[in-house]
């Protein structure tokens, strides 16, 4: 789950500048803090999983096509760095039969729930609602090798969204949607907190005497500051999940409620260097958008490291090291 409390602390740098690798004390992230362990629970593990998207509220279809490239990406090989490379830091996490992290992530079914059928205001419960609605309607209840994924739309409100959290999964209850099954929600940001979740692509509003000077705005990759930024949270939270899916797998911390999960521990860092609010060094293409790894059909992403469990640090195909 991203936390939004260390956001307002990233600052920002293209170059190499050697003082601030010094100043980092959290190079490329740090688990010094938090022991990431295994809790011998189960990881997504199934040669290939099927990925269903629910797409709740009014969408614009060019902003879906985005995401959808970038789901494309994550088993496609594509231009190194790619996102397909990056995926594959995440695939190193296995669960106790030596089983590792799927390598085929399928679209493999979508419903549109544009009539917001449980409301613009959502509470976390009410996902698995969501979820059930596309069950009975569409979607097929996968609890083989389905992964769900609702996403919503910038006018809908969620529960602790942009105070807390930019995503979140968790599981489904059968008593509900008729199986366990894992799930993921993102929401667009760009009308509520763009400045939180969808950041480096908007800055936060400096608090009047806080000495916070805001920084030049990065352009985003696909010209969507609300969607780049999903893209982001759909990174991080499809690593969590599948490292993660029932809260008894890979994380850090006492409270399985509340875990520290492999993306968290890399919250912020994009690129080499990055930690302790800087995010690493990155790229810019000729339109001076910024970015970290390729997609298919040339597109581009900026999205967060993981915990590299070889490296014992946070590491992306970006890196310079």
């Amino acid at each position: 789950m991203i936390s939004l409390i260390f956001l307002f602390f990233l600052s920002l740098s293209f170059t190499s500048d050697g003082q601030l690798y010094d100043e980092s004390k959290n190079y490329e992230g740090s688990s010094d803090l938090v022991n990431l362990e295994y809790h011998m629970g189960p990881v997504i593990s199934s040669p290939e999983t099927s990925l269903y998207i629910i797409w709740y509220g009014r969408w614009n279809p060019t902003h879906q096509s985005t995401i959808r490239d970038f789901i494309y990406s994550v088993s496609s090989p594509a231009r190194y760095p790619s996102v397909f490379d990056w995926w594959k830091t995440v695939r190193l996490y296995r669960d106790q039969t030596g089983s590792n992290i799927t390598r085929t992530l399928v679209l493999s079914g979508e419903f549109h729930d544009s009539t917001y059928s449980h409301g613009s205001q959502l509470s976390r419960f009410s996902v698995q609602s969501i979820i059930r609605t596309a069950v009975a309607n569409k979607l097929p209840l996968n609890s083989l090798n389905g992964l769900y994924m609702v996403l919503t739309s910038d006018d809908v409100e969620m529960q602790e969204f942009c105070r807390a959290i930019c995503g979140f999964h968790y599981f489904t209850f059968s008593t509900i949607v008729g199986a366990t099954v894992p799930y993921v929600w993102v929401g667009n940001s760009r009308k509520q907190c763009p400045e939180m979740c969808a950041y480096p692509f908007a800055q936060p509003k400096p608090f009047p005497g806080s000495g916070f000077v805001s920084r030049e705005k990065m352009k985003p990759p696909n010209g969507e500051v609300g969607i780049d930024g999903m893209i982001s949270v759909i990174a991080h939270e499809l690593a969590e999940v599948s490292s993660n899916p029932m809260l008894n797998g890979w994380y850090g911390g006492e409270d399985a409620m509340a875990p520290t999960e492999i993306a968290d521990l890399c919250l912020g860092v994009y690129g080499s260097g990055g930690g302790g609010g800087y995010m690493g060094i990155v790229y810019k293409d000729r339109w001076r958008s910024v970015y970290n790894v390729n997609g298919v059909g040339r597109r581009k992403y900026l999205i967060q490291w993981v915990w590299d469990l070889t490296r014992n640090r946070c590491f992306g195909p970006n890196a310079m090291n």
